[in-house]
């Protein structure tokens, strides 16, 4: 008798993220250690501090003078306005230093000391899981949903549009990222109502802000802080994102319906066909399409805060310079209400309460895991090296040829740095530079940076997709397969405005 092969299971969020940190490790043997030197700004006594590798800090005049001096073509406002908050690197400053490789010990250190430097986003995910835990066990969601499912009965994409082009704008104008997750407690339900699949909840969140964040238009932590780091305003090249962004938006929206109409016409057509009976499980469970449950007014009540929370997030963000502390007491206030109204016994709502929190254990470990891989990285000195290495590959290249250089740069730099505001600081001083010796606008640059590093990010396993993926209890593999024609669309789209860019304006 012939013994049954076992099928294939992709490995989970965890193992992926866990052999990458021992590549990571690895590589720590493999690549020479190096710095830049780093220019930051002291606030309180107005001064710029130089630190360089193994000698003592340098301290110099906050002022236009020194900036030229260090050839950092960036305006002292930026600086002094709180603008660039992180290290500048400086521009020929790159030197070999002591390798200082990672080690066996240092693989369940970096776990440890990246899941205490991501402990502010952990504790915005457990109140967020704790407040859905408890609205869960007003009935409220489970009402909610049935009232919706029944009046978007025969337009269910109008929905999943609506939400597709509000994370779009979203993305490209505050870059909701870490705090798009958020969302998929209130929507993930809404959409398995409406018959769609746990696919097109990434998609319509994830993917669609993901989109507008890699168009940013007026983005403070993409093209804002790159534009300010590369030594220009922000408003240039403005008008060529705008395009890209309603070339990608257009994209994913069309992407988006091609797949509902496919699994709408036949379920199996889901790429996560076999695993919807458990991602129902986790996201609908007790909801009966057939039970009868009052939609009363104390549970609209409890929906409409439920709902307030995210605009309160979002203004928050924008305007009032909240971090994820100011985001998860904004969504902890709004639960004790929620608590005070629900008419649940005190019990019934701590125990809702901790057991929402801790569904989302698996998520929050994964965001410190990531971390753990970027400290290794940083710790092994080898990020720096990276960076001068790639930035001599593509300088003295012809200008069509350069901007497609560095397209390719930016893609492989977003794995090694999967932060939009960390990377523009660290790479834009060096590569803007290189656009001045090519003869085109540094804007261009910019523009390179933006949509290189956003196509990474569609699948760094070091960035947010495998904390959205683990979430969703989504595998990577089925992830890849769906989102690599929406990449395939963004460099497209990419690549033929840089082009048009360097033919319009080189000189």
């Amino acid at each position: 008798m012939e013994t049954a092969k076992k099928k294939f299971v992709f490995p989970s969020a965890f193992t992926i993220l866990f052999v990458i940190l021992i590549i990571a490790v690895g590589l720590t043997w493999i690549v020479p250690s190096g710095s830049y030197s780093k220019l930051t700004y002291d606030g309180i006594n107005n001064q710029f501090v130089v630190k360089t590798y193994q000698q003592d800090d340098k301290t110099y005049p906050a002022t236009k003078e020194t900036l030229d001096q260090l050839n950092i073509k960036i305006d002292l406002n930026n600086f002094t306005e709180g603008t660039i908050k992180k290290p500048i690197a400086i521009p020929g400053t790159y030197q070999r230093v002591q390798q200082n490789p990672k080690g066996i010990g240092d693989i369940a250190e970096s776990m440890i000391h990246g899941t205490i430097e991501a402990a502010d986003i952990m504790v915005f995910i457990f109140t967020l899981g704790g407040m859905i835990g408890v609205i869960n066990k007003t009935g409220a969601f489970n009402s909610g949903l049935m009232a919706l499912a029944r009046r978007t009965k025969g337009n269910e994409f109008m929905i999943v549009f609506s939400v597709s082009v509000l994370m779009v704008i979203g993305g490209t104008t505050c870059g909701i990222e870490e705090e798009a997750v958020a969302f998929y407690p209130i929507l993930v339900p809404v959409f398995l109502a409406l018959g769609y699949d746990a696919i097109i909840c990434v998609g319509a969140i994830f993917l669609a802000s993901s989109m507008g964040t890699a168009f940013s238009t007026i983005n403070p932590f993409s093209v804002v802080i790159a534009s300010n780091a590369a030594g220009i305003p922000f408003t240039e090249g403005i008008g060529f994102r705008a395009v890209g962004l309603v070339l990608g938006a257009a994209c994913v929206i069309y992407y988006l319906y091609w797949y509902a109409r496919k699994i709408k016409a036949n379920p199996a057509f889901s790429y996560t066909y076999e695993d919807r009976e458990s991602f129902r499980e986790q996201y609908m469970k007790g909801f009966d399409p057939n039970a009868v449950v009052e939609f009363t007014v104390r549970r609209k009540l409890i929906l409409a805060l439920f709902c307030i929370a995210f605009p309160i997030m979002v203004w928050g963000v924008m305007a009032g310079g909240w971090w994820f502390p100011q985001m998860a007491a904004s969504f902890l206030t709004i639960t004790i209400i929620i608590m005070f109204i629900s008419g649940l016994k005190e019990k019934e709502i701590v125990d809702s309460f901790t057991h929402g929190a801790s569904e989302l254990v698996g998520v929050s470990l994964i965001i410190g895991l990531a971390r753990g891989v970027n400290l290794v990285l940083e710790q092994g000195m080898i990020s720096d090296t990276i960076l001068d290495y790639t930035s001599q590959l593509v300088s003295g290249m012809p200008p069509s040829l350069f901007i497609l250089g560095q397209l390719v740069v930016f893609i492989f730099l977003g794995l090694v740095v999967p932060s939009s505001s960390g990377l523009a600081v660290l790479a834009m001083p060096i590569m803007a530079p290189l656009a001045d010796a090519v003869g085109i606008p540094r804007f261009i640059v910019v523009s390179a940076y933006n949509w290189g590093q956003y196509a990474m990010l569609f699948l760094a396993p070091t960035g947010l997709v495998l904390v959205t993926l683990q979430m969703l209890n989504i595998p990577f593999n089925k992830w890849v397969k769906f989102v690599m024609p929406m990449i395939g669309a963004l460099l497209v789209i990419g690549a033929t405005l840089l082009i048009i860019q360097v033919s319009m304006y080189s000189h």
